[in-house]
């Protein structure tokens, strides 16, 4: 009789939580969709034509940049990674582009250079890009170098490197010569299919197929059990190295994806292209409700934090407010998205000890 008054007087403690705290941490969880609602609200009201679908569509076309880069980086957080070095891949990937367009690759032992089709510049673009990332991967895995470290360094190198290619100038024209056969790069950026750019079908493509890998896949599976406790995924039969690496290879092949279409979109290619992009990519990670600490996101989740930073950025621009300031509200949003983050694995946390408890102690009744 006093075990059943006990449950009995532990269980409105139990209740609360799941009434009042259960509510909050639902709203941590749903807070990416209600700052876009907030936002798209917003700039409605204050910025005349937010909503036509010529303006919604050119926003979309510069938010995709973004979400390459933060679909791509997703996986890596989740492995409680992080990788700064897809904004310099980024350039560096453009720069090659622009390389292989303008100056092609040159044979002096018979005094010719040879200029490949765009069907030959992408995909050895897109090779160079996964191939940055599976050595960011390898060194990250083979030497136990904090991953923050290695990326740092490796975004000093690639940022010296696309420097290195031109000596520092811009390659031009990228729209290439018919005479060369190497014309229509400048398609990717300025095309459209069905009336929405090629840039959009190729987030929507992308989104996608790692939506499918997260869901589906036994290699989305181990990428959260690697971030959630990696020794436990390890012991379990999971090839944590092998799996770094890949994730490590899918963030810079999804950079080099958005180097292209940089690059293309300008009709050029700068070594500076990209500086800074890694921040937004990861803020938009972040405000998407991936942990910090591994272990959760979603996809989805990515994509909306993306478009959450786009509009803001873009509603900004057309409000006619400072690059000063954008920079500043920037930093704001990227500091409370990380507080709001912890505040969620804080109550997450409590909710799982309340819950265990509940079962304890509905164990010791039935007795």
């Amino acid at each position: 009789m006093k075990t059943t008054q006990g449950a009995a007087l532990t269980t409105p403690p139990a209740k609360a939580f799941n009434s009042r705290e259960g509510l909050i941490l639902l709203l941590l969880k749903l807070r990416t969709f209600i700052a876009l609602f907030l936002i798209v609200g917003f700039f409605s009201i204050t910025v005349p034509d937010f909503l036509a679908v010529g303006s919604m569509v050119i926003m979309i076309k510069h938010i995709a940049i973004n979400a390459f880069l933060a679909l791509g980086i997703t996986f890596v957080i989740i492995t409680a990674g992080i990788d700064l070095s897809i904004g310099a891949t980024l350039g560096l990937c453009g720069m090659v582009a622009g390389w292989l367009i303008t100056k092609g690759i040159v044979l002096p032992m018979f005094g010719i250079a040879i200029f490949p089709s765009v069907w030959v510049v992408i995909p050895v673009v897109l090779l160079i890009g996964a191939l940055i990332g599976a050595g960011n991967g390898w060194i990250i895995t083979r030497y136990n170098v904090a991953p923050f470290i290695c990326t740092l360094g490796t975004m000093y190198i690639l940022r010296g490197a696309a420097m290195l290619t031109s000596g520092g100038e811009t390659f031009p024209g990228l729209a290439g010569n018919p005479q060369l056969g190497n014309t229509g790069f400048d398609a990717l950026g300025a095309g459209n299919f069905l009336g929405l750019p090629y840039a959009i079908w190729m987030l929507v493509v992308l989104a996608l197929v790692i939506g499918y890998i997260a869901k589906r896949l036994p290699f989305g599976r181990q990428v959260y059990a690697i971030g959630d406790n990696e020794r436990a995924a390890e012991l379990s039969g999971v090839r944590v190295k092998q799996v770094k690496v890949l994730v490590y290879t899918l963030s810079s092949f999804c950079a080099a994806i958005a180097g292209l279409v940089v690059s293309s979109q300008l009709v050029a290619s700068h070594p500076a292209n990209g500086t800074a992009f890694e921040m937004n990519a990861i803020a938009a990670v972040v405000l998407g409700g991936t942990s910090l600490a591994g272990g959760r996101g979603t996809v989805i989740g990515t994509l909306i934090g993306a478009f959450v930073i786009g509009f803001l950025a873009d509603g900004l621009i057309m409000m006619g407010v400072s690059e000063f300031w954008q920079m500043v509200i920037k930093g704001i949003v990227i500091i409370v998205a990380v507080i709001i983050d912890q505040m969620q694995n804080r109550m997450q946390q409590k909710a799982a000890v309340v819950a265990q408890k509940a079962v304890i102690q509905q164990g010791e009744a039935g007795h």
